[in-house]
C-alpha cells in the first residue's frame, strides 16, 4: 500500500489559517474505510505528537492545544482528509504528517512544513 502524501503546507503570519489535505494513493475504498486518518507533528527538538484523527463514521478527535482552532474532515467519496487550521500561533510551527492506520499497521506520510512568524 502507498504511504499517506500530504499537501498544503507553507508560511503563515499569527492568527492565520491554512489548510492540510491527506490523501492515500490507489487505495481501494474498502481498505480507506478501514483506516483512521491522523495528523500529527513534529517540532524542532520535541517528540512527535498527535494533532487530530478521524474513524470513518466517527466524529473526530482532537489534541488540547488545537481543540476549538483546527478542525479535521474526512471526504469518502474523493478518499482524502483536510486539517483546516485557523487562529495559528508560531506553537503551531512544525512538520505535519498523516497517518493512515488499519488493520495491517500504520504509515506515515513524509510530512508537510507549516511555520507561522511573525
Amino acid at each position: 500500500q502507498a504511504p499517506p502524501v500530504e499537501s498544503g503546507g507553507g508560511l503563515v503570519q499569527p492568527g492565520g489559517s491554512l489548510r492540510l489535505s491527506c490523501t492515500v494513493p490507489r487505495v481501494i475504498t474498502s481498505v480507506w474505510n478501514s483506516y483512521t486518518m491522523g495528523w500529527y507533528r513534529q517540532a524542532p527538538g520535541k517528540e512527535r505528537e498527535l494533532v487530530a484523527r478521524i474513524s470513518n463514521g466517527k466524529s473526530p478527535e482532537y489534541s488540547k492545544s488545537v481543540e476549538g482552532r483546527f478542525t479535521l474532515s474526512r471526504d469518502n467519496a474523493r478518499k482524502v482528509v483536510h486539517l483546516q487550521m485557523n487562529g495559528l500561533t508560531p506553537e503551531d510551527t512544525a512538520i505535519y504528517y498523516c497517518n493512515a492506520a488499519g488493520q495491517r499497521g500504520a504509515s506515515w506520510g513524509q510530512g508537510t512544513q507549516v511555520t507561522v512568524y511573525s
